[in-house]
């Protein structure tokens, strides 16, 4: 029986998708291609992939509209993969739910390590109530969190924002689904929250918060809290 990681590719450029296919088959990660955007939600339902590459360029509708209507039946992780950077295009398909974007072109090894991590998301069971990453431990059931051992006071809002950055490790979050998930829908205008926060976060959590290696800034974004290389 073959158990390895189903990769969905949306892409409708021939050389793009065999780079990716002889890429990702030679580290052992099984490879599903299409090349347009219907045929991606259609297998998106029949082949369940664990994680699909989506490029916004496709010819017959817009890979942002496939994301959409991709999110309306499954939390399949998807990495957009496109040759816009534009922040506002990266912050829309984030706001939409993707889980990461990767420009063109790409660096295959660091784009395997970004699959990986998508892989472990998907396939993880329920997450324990103790989460432990360098030298911080957090207790969700008592919403107690130590560094190095020593209990750390946080404010509710500090906790808070904290306990989503632990439900999404290595996921970029943006300025707004953070404002969100945090503030409420009607603080998403509020962008200097996030930063202050953050901050916050750095000095009480990190070795050296001027140079953070949980808390990252995603410039123009948002923010991923780093637990892996």
């Amino acid at each position: 029986m073959n158990t390895s990681p189903r990769i969905l590719i949306v892409d409708d450029e021939l050389q793009i998708r065999k780079l990716l296919n002889i890429s990702l088959s030679a580290r052992n990660l099984k490879v599903i291609e299409a090349t347009n955007g219907r045929e991606a939600i259609s297998f998106a339902g029949t082949h369940k992939p664990d994680v699909i590459l989506l490029d916004l360029g496709l010819p017959d509708m817009s890979g942002i509209n496939v994301l959409h209507e991709i999110r309306t039946f499954s939390d399949v992780p998807i990495i957009i993969l496109s040759v816009q950077d534009d922040s506002e295009v990266v912050v829309q398909a984030l706001d939409l739910g993707a889980d990461d974007y990767v420009t063109k072109p790409f660096d295959p090894k660091e784009l395997a390590a970004r699959i990986n991590v998508c892989v472990r998301r998907s396939i993880k069971k329920e997450a324990s109530e103790i989460t432990e990453v360098n030298g911080i431990k957090v207790d969700l059931a008592s919403r107690l969190v130590f560094k190095n051992g020593q209990e750390v006071k946080l404010t509710s809002t500090e906790y808070d924002l904290l306990k989503l950055f632990i439900k999404n490790p290595n996921k970029i979050l943006t300025n707004r689904q953070i404002l969100k998930e945090v503030w409420g829908p009607g603080s998403v205008d509020n962008l200097q929250y996030p930063r202050v926060y953050v901050r916050h976060l750095r000095q009480k959590l990190e070795a050296n918060p001027d140079e953070p290696n949980l808390f990252i800034t995603e410039s123009g974004v948002g923010y991923r809290f780093k637990t892996e290389n």
